[in-house]
């Protein structure tokens, strides 16, 4: 099975002066906390702009309404979660390295005292199902996340440490699914068990595909 990978991209903006990339930058910030600490629908625009320290006039030069606000946001998330599990992420191509890169996905959890949940899973909750662009923006998101493990797998089979019928495309899926599952009861029961058993479990059944 192959999976296109795609890039999340916040819609297209005029070319914006050093001051404006930073008001820009400042507004999507905010409401990238805003969303992460309240959710989106509890997020206003009002909420964003006092935030951020803009005028309504400010903010709606940027962003004509909510719905692009939210893509923007889409974006900002999908590159800060990808961030937080470097280098690791990037360099899955040994047993050794899917143990640390879970070990880190752990230590972050601990260390937000299990709240949250994820960052992109829990704007997908809310608004896949109503808004079809932003949806394909979370679609884009999770490829980008999906293709780090996907990579990672492939250089595994290569270099014989994985049998050959070991599928690296759905092994990659299973261990997004689990990571998202489990930060999801990680974060209902503020403990990290969910998500350390979700991901021990595909990665020991990863090993059962060791050459």
């Amino acid at each position: 099975m192959t999976t296109t990978t795609s890039s999340v991209h916040a819609p297209a903006v005029r070319r914006l002066t050093a001051k404006g990339e930073a008001t820009r930058a400042r507004i999507v910030e905010a409401a990238s906390a805003l969303v992460f600490a309240h959710g989106v629908t509890r997020t206003g625009v009002e909420d964003v702009q006092r935030e951020a320290g803009v005028s309504a006039s400010q903010l709606y030069h940027y962003f004509g309404d909510k719905q692009t606000l939210m893509r923007a946001v889409i974006a900002h998330q999908t590159t800060a979660v990808l961030a937080a599990q470097q280098p690791e992420l990037d360099a899955l191509d040994t047993f050794e390295a899917l143990e640390r890169w879970r070990d880190r996905l752990v230590a972050l959890q601990r260390s937000r005292h299990c709240v949250g949940g994820c960052p992109i899973g829990s704007i997908a909750a809310e608004i896949a199902d109503d808004d079809p662009e932003a949806r394909a923006d979370l679609v884009a998101g999770f490829e980008q996340w999906e293709a780090p493990l996907r990579s990672g797998l492939t250089t595994m089979r290569e270099r014989g440490l994985l049998a050959d019928d070991a599928d690296p495309d759905r092994l990659a899926l299973a261990l997004l699914a689990a990571l998202q599952g489990g930060l999801l009861l990680t974060q209902t029961r503020r403990t990290t068990v969910p998500l350390e058993t979700a991901l021990d479990a595909v990665i020991e059944l990863i090993r059962g595909y060791a050459a």
